[in-house]
């Protein structure tokens, strides 16, 4: 293991020299901001865990946000293998994927080879390959590419020419454009199932990034990829050019547990934790506009109630930074799907409602003493309740349209399934909220 890892964060297209991690195990670890970053009046911490000090961070501080910063779960797993890492030693992960990471963080280690940035056309059979392979194959390119990307579900970071229709795997510190997962073996149709929920939540009002379904089939769950735009991603008129193609600048983020110093295994609420009210007091102090980004904040809690999404926990959410870092806004919403489709998913939120976390025992009245605890007016909160209950119906069902349109058949029986699943809000919402 690397004893120092060197931080970068980009801040107007111009990456910069933010500080250190040294120590040679994740016990030891520290990270520690340069003296030239503090000097500069204009700069800004990189996370709201991190302020602006001399003093080293702790190996626990340090952990919480540098880890939240790479894959979970299987795909972990897959990459340490890769790796021939322990998938606990996230220093040696991070020396190996941290180019290109979620938000505007680079991670380099010392005198670790300098891999030029480009992009390397993706062909029609590797595509195919990354969405029938799944997870280990994401691994696999995740690996070669030194790019991170948080979750425990396969996705890579790869460029879209939209001109052209073509894939790109970035390689070295070259920024991607989307997240692309792949479909999951054991989760039916989950690719549909995310777009339908994206769709239906644009049709709410719901802040979310451009996303599509890329077939390269016919439409069977081995057949397709489920690509979104990153909202962390930005291409400028005066942006420079590698292989002929335009280079993002980077828009820094981070997640509700970097920002509130969570670490990522604890990102599941236990009882007593009371992390909705702890992410919007987080919002009023911090964000450039705290009404707007707690009723979005908000929103996003009904809607992910409605649709039945119980693994809504806080590194599925998110803080989104101008170029300049000075100042912070709420994320759009990503990674929403109705989970209580598939028998093996829990019938707990992820996080609780009026105290209560089982989803077919949380009503209206649930939010409403929410709405209390989390210092939003009651009256105020009710009425989105009340406009996002009566408007539902009538968005998925749009939304269904939409998918069909595009080939997706099998659009309606999501849906139903959506509203008629044990659980699901959706299916008895007219009985109890009317």
């Amino acid at each position: 293991m690397n004893n120092k890892l060197t931080v970068f964060i980009e801040i107007n297209g111009t990456s910069i020299y933010v500080g250190d991690i040294i120590g040679d195990t994740p016990a030891r670890a520290s990270f520690t901001y340069s003296p030239e970053y503090l000097l500069n009046p204009e700069n800004r911490p990189i996370s709201i865990s991190l302020p602006l000090t001399k003093a080293a961070f702790s190996p626990e501080q340090t952990k919480t946000f540098f880890d939240g910063l790479l894959p979970e779960g299987f795909t972990r797993r897959c990459v340490a293998s890769w790796m021939h890492v322990d998938e606990n030693d996230y220093l040696s992960i991070l020396a190996g994927l941290g180019h290109e990471c979620l938000g505007a963080v680079r991670i380099v280690a010392q005198n670790s080879p300098h891999l030029p940035p480009e992009y390397r056309r993706l062909t029609d059979a590797e595509a195919k390959n990354l969405a029938r392979e799944g997870a280990t194959e994401s691994a696999q390119l995740i690996t070669k590419s030194h790019l991170s990307l948080t979750g425990a579900s396969g996705k890579v970071g790869l460029y879209y020419d939209e001109k052209n229709n073509q894939w790109y795997l970035p390689v070295g510190d070259a920024p991607s454009t989307h997240i692309v997962k792949q479909s999951h073996v054991r989760l039916q149709e989950i690719v549909a199932n995310e777009q339908l929920c994206l769709l239906t939540a644009r049709n709410l009002g719901i802040d979310i990034p451009e996303s599509f379904i890329v077939n390269i089939g016919d439409f069977s769950d081995g057949d397709v990829l489920f690509a979104t735009r990153r909202y962390d991603r930005k291409i400028h008129p005066d942006a420079r050019i590698i292989n002929g193609l335009s280079v993002p600048y980077r828009l820094h983020q981070e997640d509700f547990a970097q920002a509130l110093g969570i670490a990522s295994a604890n990102k599941y609420e236990r009882e007593h934790e009371d992390y909705l009210n702890r992410m919007f007091a987080l919002l009023r102090a911090y964000s450039a506009d705290p009404m707007t980004d707690q009723l979005k904040l908000w929103d996003i809690c009904i809607y992910n109630y409605l649709i039945g999404n119980t693994d809504n926990h806080i590194k599925n959410l998110s803080l989104l930074y101008s170029p300049d870092l000075k100042s912070i806004r709420l994320a759009p919403a990503y990674d929403i799907i109705s989970t209580v489709i598939y028998e093996s998913s829990t019938e707990n939120m992820a996080l609780s409602i009026g105290g209560i976390y089982k989803l077919n025992e949380i009503t209206k009245q649930s939010f409403e003493a929410q709405s209390k605890h989390i210092g939003l007016g009651t009256n105020l909160a009710m009425k989105r309740f009340d406009a996002m209950v009566s408007h539902f119906h009538e968005a998925l069902n749009k939304a269904v349209i939409n998918l069909e349109l595009q080939g997706f058949v099998h659009a309606h029986d999501l849906k139903e399934k959506n509203t008629c699943q044990r659980g699901n809000p959706a299916s008895i919402i007219f009985g109890h909220f009317s």
